[in-house]
């Protein structure tokens, strides 16, 4: 059993902008874990992931391109993860090695698209070489004599480290990702293009967010800085650009494997940030008539970027077309004191049949009233169409049908950690599974009212997790808040919507920059 918070601790709790209970809470998640996800089916092409006709999508493009002259669109992009990842195996290679011939071997025995050697074997078609190049100069080190001489470290220090370039230690946003004849340009500023051609509201206003890591907020605004001008003349849109951090108060406490709070030298409580999921507080304060996610890494070479223009806009079109019918709906019940049975039985179709909520068991017998409220329930709630590719090994979440503590089962994405796999059953689903979840999401936080709803309303808080890290060379226990695309949108209305893989070019390490999509050749 977790020792007891002091009343020290709870000073500090709140001035985190925290209170008892929720640190309380967390410490009973740790003793007591989170309960694995119920998957039904997993969500395929036959059933549950729509794929568009083209004369739709054509359809679906122009509604999107009407609505967005009179309306307000902001691209939301989580962009506070540290480009450190990316350049894990050059860090972990770094580390270790000495220039020897044994060690050569060791190391640069590997030869795969993800290996230090094919890094170092393809490193002059990277976008950053010329400016690695220059920064090795600056150092009197000559790029060729290093490379003849196998001292790979120098490279790595000069790339990595304050030294050099520092990439080591930037965001993710501000590493060079592709190359345009000279014109570098970061993932921050492909965001921006992307920004300028599915993401414009009236007056060609263009509204970008990106979350960000506190020390990182003024490193973003002086590279926008740097592009405005331009991109704005290029693009013919005004940029309007906003910033937020993972507020404090999302934070998790950390225990050791005891389940007991850990502290500082000084005695003080150690937090550690949330997960994504507490990037819904930042979605909460955005305000916006449509909301386009995605991730700060998922972007492409100019080259290939057609199909993303194409269905980023037909995912925002099919929003509006489910948008209209429900606030239609909604607002038919508030006008009809006694609305017929065959209106009725019209919502529950639409409800069942395109929102994809199935009714618990039973419901048939339910009164008419008891049907009237649950389908004001379950249409007066925030909606998000999301785009799924088809599964070829990527990691993420996945697209499932999951059984809800209501008796609904309805469309949820699910991580392979929320599964119990040792449930047969289950991990059978799993292994049945045929898309995944590129992090492709639009979404609307507006009521039919034309308020916003309260999304920490609409979250299931028992699909958190838990998992193990490591501190000054000790185990502790950390825990996730329900993830933003997962638990955080868990009873919000959901859709899902086969989009084409071009559509998805992760960088989750450095090498990707050596994939086809993110060059300007074949």
């Amino acid at each position: 059993m977790a020792k007891k918070l002091t009343s020290e601790d709870l000073r500090q709790i709140a001035d985190r902008g925290m209170n008892r209970e929720t640190v309380e809470k967390q410490l009973l998640n740790f003793s007591h874990g989170f309960p694995p996800i119920k998957l039904v089916a997993a969500a395929t092409s036959k059933y549950g992931i729509q794929q568009i006709p083209p004369k739709r999508i054509d359809e679906l493009i122009e509604l999107y391109t009407y609505y967005s002259s009179n309306h307000r669109i902001v691209k939301f992009v989580p962009a506070s993860g540290a480009a450190s990842r990316m350049f894990k195996h050059l860090f972990e290679f770094r580390s270790l090695y000495r220039g020897t011939s044994e060690n050569q071997l060791d190391f640069l025995r590997d030869k795969g698209p993800d290996s230090v050697y094919y890094f170092f074997e393809n490193i002059q078609d990277f976008p950053f070489f010329q400016t690695l190049l220059d920064a090795l100069e600056n150092r009197g080190l000559d790029f060729e004599t290093i490379m003849e001489e196998s001292r790979y470290e120098k490279i790595l220090n000069t790339l990595l480290t304050e030294k050099g370039l520092n990439y080591g230690s930037l965001p993710k946003a501000l590493i060079p990702f592709h190359d345009y004849h000279g014109e570098i340009r970061t993932a921050y500023a492909e965001h921006l293009v992307e920004g300028a051609h599915y993401a414009k509201s009236g007056n060609h206003n263009c509204l970008v967010h990106f979350t960000s890591l506190p020390q990182n907020v003024d490193l973003m605004k002086e590279h926008f800085a740097e592009l405005k001008k331009a991109y704005e003349a290029k693009y013919n849109v005004t940029y309007d650009v906003s910033y937020s951090i993972q507020h404090p108060s999302t934070d998790v406490i950390a225990v050791d494997e005891e389940n007991n709070p850990l502290r500082d030298e000084n005695g003080k409580l150690i937090f550690r940030p949330g997960g994504h999921g507490a990037l819904l507080k930042n979605l909460t304060e955005i305000d916006a008539d449509l909301i386009i996610i995605k991730n700060i890494d998922n972007v492409c070479h100019d080259r290939c970027k057609e199909d993303t223009y194409k269905f980023k806009q037909l995912l925002a079109g099919k929003l509006i077309s489910y948008q209209e019918q429900i606030f239609a709906f909604l607002n038919g019940l508030d006008h009809s004191t006694q609305p017929s049975m065959k209106v009725i039985d019209s919502i529950w179709a639409f409800v069942e049949h395109k929102l994809r909520v199935i009714p618990p068991e039973g419901s048939e017998n339910w009164k008419k009233d008891q049907k009237i409220e649950y389908l004001r329930t379950k249409l007066n709630r925030p909606i998000r169409v999301c785009g799924m590719v088809e599964n070829e090994g990527e990691p993420g979440g996945g697209p499932f049908w999951v059984k809800n503590t209501d008796g609904t089962t309805s469309l949820q994405i699910v991580e392979a950690s929320q599964i119990d796999r040792n449930n047969p059953e289950q991990e059978a689903i799993l292994q049945n599974s045929t898309h995944f979840n590129p992090v492709d999401i639009v979404c609307s936080e507006r009521n039919y009212k034309g308020g916003k709803f309260d999304l920490t309303s609409f979250t299931d808080p028992v699909t958190g997790f838990i998992s193990q890290k490591s501190l000054d060379g000790k185990i502790i226990k950390a825990q996730e808040l329900p993830g933003l695309w997962n638990g955080s949108m868990a009873n919000w209305n959901t859709v899902f919507v086969e989009v084409p893989l071009s559509t998805f070019n992760p960088v989750k390490i450095i090498n990707d920059l050596l994939r086809s999509e993110h060059k300007e050749h074949n």
